[in-house]
């Protein structure tokens, strides 16, 4: 049914004159009249009784104007509200983020400052790539055939957090295997950077004593500030150490990094600001 037809037949119900109501569509008296006839036509109903060019409504007629009373100010609506989901979707930056999530939250809202309408979307799924850019690491099984438009790959050193009267606070770099009798505040092999963790000690030849354990980065982060134990630290995904009765270590021996891997996707419709928060993102690790 043709919207244009129902808005010609709303005009003229309302005004129940097909002269006014012609001049007030700006089209012609027959184009009018011809418009209404299709229309009953394709309802199989009579929808108004004619008296010259005075017409009232059959009890059709009125039972479609009263329909459409409500109904054409909704599509007309309809219209407005698309081109503002337009606006939103454009403006809206889809992120699927696997790895460093403190990391790059903290950068959101240091984007934000400087790009007030711009709206982040994000979520943590290995199986979905309908993103705008994609934060992962190495050791996930994903997907190597999905394509990207740009790709960076930085090396992100792991430390060692331990507290300031440790007798490793003052240490360059100590060997991974010097800390196994103590205490560890570790994130749960629920978390790809635990399972990392996990694989750092085992080539150092032991297993961690765990004094904590949780898959929330934050809770481990709090521990860690207590002074309660060590912990591994990654370099940009939490950032820099602000507690001043924590130091952090480097690790000679064996090699304590993970690859951080940042893509540029193609989504449709594109956003206005993926390209220019993806290059912001490169600038911070």
């Amino acid at each position: 049914m043709d919207i244009q037809k129902l808005k010609y037949f709303h005009t003229t119900a309302q005004l129940e004159h097909i002269t006014r109501s012609a001049e007030i569509l700006h089209i012609s008296q027959p184009s009018l009249t011809q418009a209404i006839h299709s229309l009953e036509g394709e309802l199989g109903v009579p929808l108004f009784q004619r008296q010259g060019r005075k017409v009232s409504l059959t009890e059709y007629g009125r039972y479609l104007k009263q329909r459409l009373d409500v109904l054409l100010p909704e599509f007309d609506y309809l219209a407005v509200e698309m081109d503002e989901l337009k606006r939103t979707v454009t403006k809206t930056v889809k992120l699927n983020i696997l790895a460093a999530s403190s990391f790059v939250i903290n950068t959101i809202m240091e984007y934000k400052k400087k790009n007030s309408d711009v709206i982040f979307d994000f979520e943590q799924n290995e199986l979905k790539y309908n993103c705008d850019i994609l934060i992962t690491t190495n050791g996930l099984k994903l997907d190597n055939e999905r394509k990207y438009l740009r790709r960076c790959v930085k090396k992100e050193k792991i430390y060692l957090a331990v507290p300031k009267d440790s007798q490793y606070a003052e240490a360059s770099s100590i060997e991974l295997s010097a800390v196994k009798d103590e205490s560890f505040i570790m994130l749960s092999n629920t978390r790809l950077f635990g399972v990392i963790c996990n694989k750092f000690c085992s080539i150092a030849g032991f297993y961690p004593k765990i004094l904590f354990e949780s898959d929330s980065p934050t809770a481990v982060q709090n521990i860690i500030s207590m002074g309660a134990g060590i912990a591994f630290w990654p370099e940009y995904s939490w950032g820099k150490l602000h507690n001043k009765n924590l130091a952090l270590v480097s690790i000679s021996e064996p090699v304590c990094q993970r690859d951080l891997i940042v893509e540029l996707h193609e989504r449709h419709p594109n956003s206005i600001y993926a390209e220019d928060f993806y290059n912001f993102l490169l600038k911070k690790l």
